[in-house]
């Protein structure tokens, strides 16, 4: 998603811009999104985590926000964004992605904070 995101937005920016400035602005916004999530999960730790989760939760609700939007007034957004009737165009993976990391963040935390685990691994 990142790959796609960031090139897709680089190559409408670079190229059309004029044409549909916010449907670029916001899919390079979900591609710098997706890059900081797979930065965080990969670092990995509480404090990496957590920032995961609050970007998962403002990638949802900006899919949610401007899928709904772009259903409700499609003359809003000229071209797609990524996160365009839900993400239709990326096979509704930017509304899938966010709840599921969500689901596996809240999972991995609470499989870490077990019982006879140390306190400093949670």
């Amino acid at each position: 998603m990142v790959v796609g995101a960031v090139s897709r937005s680089a190559v409408q920016i670079s190229t059309d811009f004029h044409k549909a400035p916010l449907a670029y602005t916001l899919s390079a916004i979900a591609g710098v999104v997706y890059g900081f999530i797979t930065y965080s999960l990969v670092r990995g730790g509480e404090r990496a985590r957590k920032a995961a989760l609050v970007c998962c939760a403002a990638e949802l609700a900006g899919v949610l926000a401007v899928g709904a939007w772009t259903l409700a007034e499609p003359s809003a957004f000229p071209d797609a964004t990524v996160w365009s009737d839900f993400g239709m165009g990326y096979l509704f993976i930017p509304v899938l992605l966010p709840v599921t990391a969500v689901f596996w963040l809240r999972k991995s935390r609470s499989q870490s904070a077990m019982p006879g685990e140390n306190a400093a691994n949670a």
